[in-house]
């Protein structure tokens, strides 16, 4: 065979080979139903409002394999509102993305689906990921865990969190970064240097309240109640239509059991930013804890009421109504679960 003949032939041969592989690439490739494909937004609304099949159709989008990644990251700020074993699936497969932001966005979901115990087996891995956003953002979601709890992945937390800490120090003018410094350090019981980088955030910016509320938290470390009272009064008198502030005032006085002034506290700060549904579920649960069950209930049927899919008010309304003997009610919001997502642990407990 003459030399052009055998170039000739080696190029085909070529070609055949990489057709080949195209087709069997297209093949093999998962093919988008088109009611799955065109029910995006259908499907965000859905789970959004908390309506029948919330969760099937959210799984559906989920698993799909075309979607933007911001599209991704919606449909998985959704996904704590369903737990089940398929959507601990279809975060875990979303962990192992080559989106960075994909990855971040699935770490808040386990966050969200997995007890603290459990977290670090499925979070514990990004801790050696390749991109620093993504560990430090794991390293952040596994802050606070006991080292039973991180098992092997103590160690290696504690390297990741070093390395945090040297970033942080790299940037002392801006405001998030000292404020998530002063976090590690407090997570690590170093008063002092937390009391620095709060000092520094409230320096960029002095009406900054949440490293106010911290520096509350400070004070009471070391032992100093009446002085973190005393900013906290001080705070109060100065921005007394402060929501955050009216909540944080609460939840320092319910943790030195004083729950009946507690709850003037919250109740004042659900007055003041009543859709915020955090600050209506802790009223709700002091509430309960003072024995006043109907009042309890009635916080978190208004969280069921504005948000429908809010799985955390709805388990907790039915189990204040089982106290209580409603067992109407109990049916009721039981069905409406089982409508919205019939694989929730709380129906395969038998709540």
């Amino acid at each position: 065979m003459s030399k052009p003949r055998r170039h000739l032939l080696i190029s085909l041969l070529i070609v055949f080979a990489f057709g080949i592989a195209w087709i069997s690439l297209r093949s093999t490739a998962p093919v988008v139903p088109p009611a799955v494909k065109h029910g995006y937004s259908k499907a965000l609304e859905q789970a959004r409002n908390g309506l029948p099949g919330a969760a099937r159709v959210l799984y559906q989008q989920l698993a799909r394999p075309d979607l933007s990644d911001d599209q991704r990251v919606r449909l998985l700020a959704e996904l704590p509102n369903y737990p089940s074993p398929q959507a601990l699936k279809l975060a875990g497969t979303d962990l192992q993305s080559p989106s960075v932001v994909v990855r971040q966005a699935a770490i808040q979901s386990i966050l969200a689906l997995v007890p603290s115990g459990q977290r670090s087996l499925l979070l514990g891995p990004l801790l050696d990921d390749s991109e620093q956003s993504v560990r430090f953002a794991t390293a952040t979601a596994l802050l606070g865990l006991s080292p039973d709890d991180l098992g092997l992945y103590f160690g290696p937390l504690e390297q990741v969190l070093d390395e945090y800490e040297s970033v942080l120090n790299t940037q002392p003018e801006n405001v998030e970064a000292q404020y998530q410094l002063a976090r590690l350090h407090l997570h690590n019981g170093q008063l002092k240097e937390t009391q620095q980088a709060l000092e520094q955030v409230l320096r960029l910016e002095p009406g900054n309240l949440r490293a106010v509320v911290m520096q509350v938290e400070v004070l009471d470390k070391q032992g100093q109640s009446d002085a973190a009272r005393q900013l906290l009064a001080k705070q109060l008198q100065d921005q007394s239509g402060s929501a955050y502030l009216q909540h944080a005032l609460g939840i320092w006085l319910l943790h030195h059991g004083q729950s009946e002034f507690a709850l003037l506290g919250l109740s004042k700060a659900v007055e003041l930013e009543p859709d915020n549904t955090d600050y209506r579920y802790d009223l709700a649960t002091t509430l309960h804890a003072q024995e006043e069950l109907q009042a309890a209930q009635k916080q978190l049927e208004e969280i069921v009421q504005r948000q429908p899919a809010n799985r955390k008010a709805r388990v907790l309304l039915i189990n204040y109504w089982k106290e209580t003997g409603q067992l109407q009610n109990v049916q009721i919001l039981l069905a409406q679960l089982e409508q919205q997502n019939p694989d929730d642990p709380a129906l395969q407990q038998g709540l």
